[in-house]
């Protein structure tokens, strides 16, 4: 089927996407690695409720989709950090219309974790 004969048809490389960015906590973690946090415990201090085992999975999701890089150095202890690639940097606008959204559209109270968990 051609999209253009059938503009409902689901682009592929849309729902990819939409299924990246869409998984749990990580468009917390690219929001706030666009405002330049880079190292893992800022980022877990900066997203209340992120374990250290997910946050280290989806920063390996990330690195595989080329949205972060993991950057090593060599020293006494060993630093690493994680860097925003010039494809991750590219999700700014969707990031900062999203946010917008939210603003507008999602009341301040369904944002509580009690919320989540009732869900």
């Amino acid at each position: 089927m051609d999209s253009e004969l059938h503009p409902t048809a689901l682009c592929p490389r849309y729902h990819h996407a939409v299924e990246l960015i869409g998984r749990r906590w990580t468009g917390a973690i690219v929001r706030i690695m666009l405002s330049g946090t880079t190292r893992f415990s800022d980022l877990t201090v900066a997203i209340p409720g992120l374990s250290d085992r997910m946050l280290s999975e989806r920063l390996k999701e990330l690195e595989a989709e080329g949205i972060v890089q993991r950057l090593v150095f060599a020293e006494t202890p060993v630093r690493i950090e994680y860097r925003i690639t010039d494809k991750g940097r590219a999700l700014s606008a969707v990031v900062d219309s999203i946010g917008a959204w939210a603003e507008e559209w999602i009341p301040l109270e369904d944002t509580a974790p009690t919320a989540f968990a009732r869900a």
